[in-house]
Protein backbone atom coordinates (compact mmCIF):
# COMPACT_ATOMS: atom_id res chain seq x y z
CA UNK A 1 0.00 0.00 0.00
CA UNK A 2 1.62 3.52 -0.87
CA UNK A 3 2.88 5.45 2.05
CA UNK A 4 0.58 9.00 1.08
CA UNK A 5 2.13 10.57 4.47
CA UNK A 6 5.08 11.19 2.59
CA UNK A 7 3.45 13.36 0.07
CA UNK A 8 0.90 14.72 2.29
CA UNK A 9 0.58 18.72 2.28
CA UNK A 10 -2.75 18.83 3.68
CA UNK A 11 -2.85 22.62 5.78
CA UNK A 12 0.64 23.09 5.02
CA UNK A 13 0.79 27.08 4.71
CA UNK A 14 2.87 28.61 0.97
CA UNK A 15 3.93 32.11 -0.21
CA UNK A 16 4.50 31.82 -4.23
CA UNK A 17 6.07 34.76 -5.29
CA UNK A 18 5.96 35.52 -8.77
CA UNK A 19 2.70 33.02 -8.99
CA UNK A 20 0.65 34.88 -11.36
CA UNK A 21 3.25 33.71 -13.95
CA UNK A 22 2.87 30.75 -16.56
CA UNK A 23 5.49 28.36 -14.39
CA UNK A 24 4.59 30.02 -10.98
CA UNK A 25 1.03 29.69 -11.39
CA UNK A 26 0.86 26.28 -12.27
CA UNK A 27 2.82 25.44 -9.25
CA UNK A 28 0.58 27.88 -7.00
CA UNK A 29 -2.62 25.92 -8.56
CA UNK A 30 -1.05 22.35 -7.83
CA UNK A 31 -0.28 23.24 -3.90
CA UNK A 32 -4.09 24.63 -3.67
CA UNK A 33 -5.35 21.10 -5.47
CA UNK A 34 -2.95 19.35 -2.34
CA UNK A 35 -4.52 21.47 0.70
CA UNK A 36 -1.86 23.97 0.95
CA UNK A 37 -2.73 27.01 1.78
CA UNK A 38 -1.48 29.39 -0.97
CA UNK A 39 -0.74 32.92 -0.11
CA UNK A 40 0.55 34.97 -4.13
CA UNK A 41 2.98 37.08 -4.11
CA UNK A 42 2.95 39.77 -6.81
CA UNK A 43 3.44 43.40 -7.71
CA UNK A 44 0.03 43.71 -9.76
CA UNK A 45 -3.25 44.06 -7.97
CA UNK A 46 -5.12 43.06 -11.11
CA UNK A 47 -3.52 39.84 -11.48
CA UNK A 48 -3.06 39.27 -8.39
CA UNK A 49 -6.57 39.48 -7.94
CA UNK A 50 -7.33 37.11 -10.66
CA UNK A 51 -5.02 34.40 -9.80
CA UNK A 52 -6.47 34.51 -6.25
CA UNK A 53 -10.08 34.31 -7.48
CA UNK A 54 -9.47 31.57 -9.79
CA UNK A 55 -8.21 29.90 -6.77
CA UNK A 56 -10.45 30.36 -4.44
CA UNK A 57 -12.84 29.17 -7.20
CA UNK A 58 -11.84 25.94 -6.84
CA UNK A 59 -12.50 25.82 -3.08
CA UNK A 60 -8.82 26.77 -2.43
CA UNK A 61 -7.86 28.81 0.64
CA UNK A 62 -5.61 31.29 -1.07
CA UNK A 63 -4.69 35.16 -0.51
CA UNK A 64 -2.87 38.01 -2.65
CA UNK A 65 -0.13 39.81 -1.41
CA UNK A 66 0.95 43.10 -2.71
CA UNK A 67 4.56 43.07 -3.27
CA UNK A 68 7.52 43.45 -5.12
CA UNK A 69 10.20 41.21 -4.31
CA UNK A 70 13.16 43.38 -4.12
CA UNK A 71 11.13 45.82 -1.13
CA UNK A 72 12.29 45.01 2.55
CA UNK A 73 9.38 46.71 3.69
CA UNK A 74 6.38 45.47 1.62
CA UNK A 75 8.26 41.40 2.53
CA UNK A 76 8.43 42.10 6.12
CA UNK A 77 4.62 43.16 6.24
CA UNK A 78 3.75 40.34 4.06
CA UNK A 79 4.99 38.04 6.39
CA UNK A 80 3.18 39.47 9.28
CA UNK A 81 -0.43 38.79 6.90
CA UNK A 82 0.71 35.39 6.26
CA UNK A 83 1.24 34.31 9.76
CA UNK A 84 -1.50 36.66 11.28
CA UNK A 85 -3.41 34.73 9.09
CA UNK A 86 -2.29 31.11 9.72
CA UNK A 87 0.17 31.34 12.13
CA UNK A 88 3.12 29.39 10.45
CA UNK A 89 5.13 29.36 6.98
CA UNK A 90 6.05 25.86 5.46
CA UNK A 91 7.02 26.59 2.12
CA UNK A 92 8.37 29.49 -0.11
CA UNK A 93 8.44 29.05 -3.65
CA UNK A 94 10.69 31.86 -5.44
CA UNK A 95 9.14 31.45 -8.77
CA UNK A 96 9.40 35.44 -9.52
CA UNK A 97 12.61 36.01 -12.23
CA UNK A 98 12.36 37.06 -16.03
CA UNK A 99 14.95 38.63 -18.91
CA UNK A 100 15.14 41.83 -20.44
CA UNK A 101 16.02 42.38 -24.14
CA UNK A 102 19.07 44.74 -23.32
CA UNK A 103 20.55 41.59 -21.28
CA UNK A 104 19.95 39.31 -24.02
CA UNK A 105 22.81 38.86 -27.46
CA UNK A 106 20.94 39.38 -30.73
CA UNK A 107 21.86 37.08 -33.46
CA UNK A 108 23.55 40.27 -35.27
CA UNK A 109 25.00 41.80 -31.98
CA UNK A 110 28.10 40.90 -29.77
CA UNK A 111 28.53 41.00 -26.11
CA UNK A 112 30.06 44.76 -26.44
CA UNK A 113 26.10 45.84 -27.27
CA UNK A 114 25.14 44.35 -24.15
CA UNK A 115 23.22 47.22 -21.61
CA UNK A 116 24.52 46.79 -18.86
CA UNK A 117 21.70 48.58 -16.89
CA UNK A 118 19.46 45.79 -18.08
CA UNK A 119 21.98 43.33 -17.01
CA UNK A 120 21.72 45.06 -13.68
CA UNK A 121 18.14 45.00 -13.57
CA UNK A 122 18.07 41.38 -14.66
CA UNK A 123 20.58 40.14 -11.92
CA UNK A 124 18.92 41.98 -9.29
CA UNK A 125 14.87 40.84 -10.05
CA UNK A 126 16.44 37.14 -10.31
CA UNK A 127 19.18 37.21 -7.69
CA UNK A 128 18.30 39.84 -5.48
CA UNK A 129 14.52 38.70 -5.94
CA UNK A 130 15.66 35.76 -4.63
CA UNK A 131 17.83 35.80 -1.77
CA UNK A 132 15.21 39.22 -0.48
CA UNK A 133 12.35 37.33 -0.10
CA UNK A 134 14.41 33.64 1.43
CA UNK A 135 16.45 35.98 3.99
CA UNK A 136 12.31 37.79 5.14
CA UNK A 137 10.24 35.24 4.70
CA UNK A 138 13.18 32.32 5.79
CA UNK A 139 13.74 34.54 9.27
CA UNK A 140 9.58 32.88 10.01
CA UNK A 141 10.94 29.30 9.29
CA UNK A 142 14.12 29.52 10.95
CA UNK A 143 11.75 30.89 14.10
CA UNK A 144 9.60 28.02 14.08
CA UNK A 145 12.52 25.83 13.20
CA UNK A 146 10.71 24.52 10.08
CA UNK A 147 10.35 25.16 6.41
CA UNK A 148 10.94 24.09 2.99
CA UNK A 149 12.73 26.96 0.51
CA UNK A 150 12.07 25.78 -2.83
CA UNK A 151 14.15 28.16 -5.88
CA UNK A 152 13.79 28.26 -9.79
CA UNK A 153 16.95 27.80 -11.70
CA UNK A 154 17.35 27.39 -15.38
CA UNK A 155 19.27 25.50 -18.03
CA UNK A 156 21.03 28.89 -18.63
CA UNK A 157 22.88 28.25 -15.22
CA UNK A 158 24.24 24.75 -16.21
CA UNK A 159 24.96 25.30 -19.74
CA UNK A 160 26.52 27.87 -21.67
CA UNK A 161 23.24 28.60 -23.61
CA UNK A 162 23.84 31.59 -26.31
CA UNK A 163 21.90 34.91 -26.18
CA UNK A 164 20.89 34.97 -22.36
CA UNK A 165 23.65 36.03 -20.63
CA UNK A 166 22.45 38.30 -17.95
CA UNK A 167 19.37 35.63 -16.99
CA UNK A 168 22.37 32.64 -17.42
CA UNK A 169 24.67 34.92 -14.96
CA UNK A 170 21.81 35.16 -12.22
CA UNK A 171 20.56 31.52 -12.53
CA UNK A 172 24.00 30.67 -11.75
CA UNK A 173 23.99 32.41 -9.21
CA UNK A 174 20.51 31.23 -7.72
CA UNK A 175 22.50 27.37 -7.75
CA UNK A 176 25.62 28.95 -5.52
CA UNK A 177 22.84 30.44 -3.46
CA UNK A 178 20.41 27.57 -2.98
CA UNK A 179 23.34 25.55 -2.04
CA UNK A 180 25.03 28.34 0.61
CA UNK A 181 21.61 28.99 1.86
CA UNK A 182 20.71 25.10 2.83
CA UNK A 183 24.20 24.56 4.56
CA UNK A 184 23.45 28.19 6.58
CA UNK A 185 20.09 26.87 7.27
CA UNK A 186 20.24 23.24 8.29
CA UNK A 187 24.14 23.99 10.40
CA UNK A 188 22.77 27.07 12.66
CA UNK A 189 18.70 26.36 12.27
CA UNK A 190 18.21 22.49 12.32
CA UNK A 191 17.39 19.71 10.05
CA UNK A 192 13.89 21.01 9.97
CA UNK A 193 14.53 23.38 7.24
CA UNK A 194 15.40 22.77 3.70
CA UNK A 195 16.36 24.88 0.67
CA UNK A 196 16.39 22.91 -3.09
CA UNK A 197 15.88 24.29 -6.30
CA UNK A 198 14.54 23.22 -9.62
CA UNK A 199 16.02 23.95 -12.43
CA UNK A 200 13.31 23.71 -15.46
CA UNK A 201 14.37 23.05 -19.30
CA UNK A 202 12.65 24.49 -22.29
CA UNK A 203 8.88 25.47 -21.76
CA UNK A 204 7.15 27.78 -23.81
CA UNK A 205 5.54 30.69 -22.14
CA UNK A 206 4.96 34.61 -22.21
CA UNK A 207 8.24 35.87 -22.41
CA UNK A 208 10.09 32.91 -25.06
CA UNK A 209 6.96 32.41 -27.22
CA UNK A 210 8.42 34.59 -30.13
CA UNK A 211 11.92 33.49 -29.51
CA UNK A 212 11.01 29.65 -29.79
CA UNK A 213 7.91 29.29 -32.24
CA UNK A 214 6.79 31.53 -34.88
CA UNK A 215 3.37 32.72 -35.69
CA UNK A 216 2.29 29.65 -37.42
CA UNK A 217 3.71 27.46 -34.34
CA UNK A 218 6.36 25.92 -36.09
CA UNK A 219 9.67 26.07 -34.81
CA UNK A 220 12.15 29.07 -35.26
CA UNK A 221 15.91 28.03 -35.90
CA UNK A 222 16.50 28.35 -31.62
CA UNK A 223 13.73 26.08 -31.21
CA UNK A 224 14.31 23.75 -33.04
CA UNK A 225 17.77 23.86 -31.61
CA UNK A 226 16.55 23.15 -28.41
CA UNK A 227 14.41 20.36 -29.72
CA UNK A 228 17.12 18.85 -31.42
CA UNK A 229 19.34 18.89 -27.69
CA UNK A 230 16.33 17.50 -25.94
CA UNK A 231 16.18 13.43 -26.20
CA UNK A 232 12.57 13.72 -25.37
CA UNK A 233 12.14 15.76 -28.39
CA UNK A 234 9.68 18.32 -26.95
CA UNK A 235 9.08 21.19 -24.94
CA UNK A 236 8.19 20.72 -21.55
CA UNK A 237 4.77 21.06 -20.36
CA UNK A 238 4.03 23.39 -17.08
CA UNK A 239 2.04 20.91 -15.16
CA UNK A 240 5.40 18.64 -15.04
CA UNK A 241 7.44 20.61 -12.79
CA UNK A 242 4.99 19.66 -10.04
CA UNK A 243 5.60 15.98 -9.17
CA UNK A 244 9.20 17.51 -8.43
CA UNK A 245 7.92 20.71 -6.27
CA UNK A 246 5.56 17.44 -4.28
CA UNK A 247 8.15 15.68 -3.68
CA UNK A 248 10.42 18.45 -2.50
CA UNK A 249 7.83 20.51 -0.26
CA UNK A 250 6.89 17.05 1.35
CA UNK A 251 8.24 14.57 3.84
CA UNK A 252 9.01 12.38 0.93
CA UNK A 253 12.67 14.25 0.96
CA UNK A 254 13.15 15.54 4.07
CA UNK A 255 16.94 14.43 4.16
CA UNK A 256 17.26 16.32 0.87
CA UNK A 257 19.24 19.78 0.83
CA UNK A 258 21.45 22.09 -1.40
CA UNK A 259 20.08 20.34 -4.41
CA UNK A 260 19.25 22.02 -7.92
CA UNK A 261 16.68 19.04 -9.73
CA UNK A 262 16.81 19.57 -13.55
CA UNK A 263 13.12 19.08 -15.13
CA UNK A 264 14.27 19.32 -18.51
CA UNK A 265 13.44 16.37 -20.62
CA UNK A 266 17.09 15.19 -21.06
CA UNK A 267 18.85 18.39 -22.31
CA UNK A 268 21.35 19.14 -19.68
CA UNK A 269 22.73 15.66 -19.97
CA UNK A 270 23.16 15.25 -23.89
CA UNK A 271 26.27 16.24 -25.44
CA UNK A 272 24.84 16.29 -28.97
CA UNK A 273 26.60 13.80 -30.35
Amino acid sequence: MKNEKLFNLEGKVAIVTGGYGVLGGKMAEHLATEGVNVAILGRSSQQLEEKVSALQAKGAEAIGLQASVLDEAQLQEARQTVLDKWGKLDILLNAAGGNLPGATIGPDQTLFDLSFTDFRKVSELNLDGTVLPSIIFGKAMADQKSGVIVNISSMAAMRAITRVVGYSASKAAIDNFTRWMALEMASKFGEGIRVNAIAPGFFIGNQNRRLLTNEDGSLTQRGQQIIDHTPMGRFGEAEELNGTLQWLVSDASKFVTGTVIPVDGGFSIYSGV
